[in-house]
């Protein structure tokens, strides 16, 4: 999934990203993604790992970005379970 070039999006609260996130990726939190994403990702064709704590947020924030426009949006699921998929380790909360 990465190595097309996708952009991972922590959409969970500024709390849980600092607890500890995929490394590499980008904090834009449920309640502010339709209002951030167009800066931190302008390329609305640009491929998007969208995740929370356990895919629920993750799949809304989904909803949200298609209607806006963005054509290759998937839920990653939850954080724990991506990070294996992805073999990337979670980083923070020290």
């Amino acid at each position: 999934m990465l190595s097309a070039g996708a952009v991972l999006v922590d959409v969970r609260s500024a709390g849980e990203f600092a607890a500890g996130h995929i490394e590499g990726a980008l904090w834009l939190p449920l309640d502010r993604i339709h209002l951030d994403i167009a800066t931190a990702v302008p390329t609305r064709t640009q491929p998007l790992i969208l995740y929370c704590r356990s895919g629920a947020r993750s799949q809304r924030a989904c909803k949200i970005v298609e209607q806006m426009g963005y054509s290759h949006a998937i839920n990653g699921g939850g954080v724990g379970a991506l990070s294996k998929l992805l073999n990337r380790p979670v980083v923070g909360g020290q």
